[in-house]
């Protein structure tokens, strides 16, 4: 039997939700206006956010695309819009509670094929701890968090902590970048979109890095970053050059150069061209690429996995590895 494919990137907007501001306090909360019955927008307040489909939330839609793309298995995680690291610790609580038990739904109609990963009021670790907690008793299999909070990057203690109690339960990790900068040179073009996320990816990796996360968190930490690590296989020459040169200022709590943590985390393969796959797989290693498509936003690949799949430089059994292997190391599955 053939191994299955797995993409690990995929997201989810669940069709309906509780008035928010009732449910969890507050106000400008983020809303579904309801267009047609396979179509809707997400609202922020008054401000339309992003036009999305019965893909986000029908789960015989998803199947269906996912059959033809000759997907096995979608990892299905929170949009970050609704991450709500901003909000008091309380309600970003209530608001993790209701999308995570609301994806759970969507993805029952899945069985095996949709995998739920939840996400966690990343602002209060302790919350988090308890809501990763919840969600694994509950169904879901990791969770998705955002690449920062607000001025605190993935070396901040609370962050850490939370990282490590994942490791410590065994939940793998997919970080996301959210939030990015804006102003008149990024707010044209979709600029956030196609230099902020690479941006914010590469930052939070080398957090980790030079913050000395990965020499404090045990090394069962499964985590996975989005968008083929944003800029950062591009530019590790160039980290590692300034970790040696300028130590003084870069090394920060790292206790070895940049290159020296290539192994502690993996990468998603949505790089849309095989020279900048061909780069990635030297740059990571073949055991630390895995598919992701980004689905069901128009940013992302169709078919998944298309690039992996026509990269004539792997061989059959690297192509294996970022097809299915990898994915399933990283979610704890191997007899899937």
């Amino acid at each position: 039997m053939a191994a299955p494919v797995v993409d690990v990137h995929t997201h989810v907007v669940p069709k309906g939700w509780p008035d928010l501001a009732a449910a969890c306090g507050g106000s400008g909360w983020p809303w579904l206006r309801i267009d047609s019955e396979r179509a809707a927008m997400i609202m922020v307040g008054e401000a339309p956010f992003r036009p999305v489909g019965a893909e986000c939330w029908d789960a015989d839609t998803r199947l269906a695309d996912m059959t033809a793309d000759g997907v096995d298995v979608q990892v299905v995680s929170p949009t970050p819009v609704f991450f709500c690291y901003d909000r008091p610790a309380d309600q970003a609580v209530k608001v993790a509670r209701i999308f995570n038990d609301l994806t759970l739904e969507v993805t029952a109609a899945g069985e095996d094929r949709l995998l739920p990963f939840c996400q966690v009021p990343l602002q209060d670790p302790d919350a988090a701890c308890a809501e990763v907690d919840r969600c694994l008793a509950a169904g879901h299999v990791g969770v998705e968090i955002g690449n920062h909070v607000g001025d605190r990057d993935l070396d901040d203690a609370g962050i850490v902590t939370f990282l490590t109690h994942c490791a410590e339960v065994g939940a793998p990790v997919f970080v996301h970048p959210w939030d990015m900068a804006g102003g008149p040179r990024l707010d044209r073009w979709m600029a956030r979109w196609l230099t902020g996320m690479p941006a914010e990816t590469h930052l939070s990796v080398l957090a980790m890095i030079l913050g000395g996360v990965f020499d404090r968190v045990p090394e069962t930490l499964r985590i996975c970053f989005a968008h083929g690590g944003g800029s950062f296989p591009f530019w590790l020459g160039r980290a590692d050059n300034a970790w040696h040169r300028r130590g003084d200022l870069v090394r920060g709590a790292s206790a070895a150069p940049p290159s020296s943590y290539v192994d502690r985390f993996l990468v998603d393969s949505v790089v849309f061209s095989t020279p900048a796959l061909r780069l990635l797989v030297d740059t990571m290693g073949a055991d630390r690429v895995l598919v992701g498509s980004d689905y069901p936003y128009p940013l992302g690949e169709r078919p998944a996995g298309a690039v992996v799949r026509q990269a004539d430089f792997l061989t059959d059994a690297q192509r294996s590895d970022l097809l299915s292997t990898n994915a399933l190391r990283f979610l704890g599955r191997d007899g899937i």
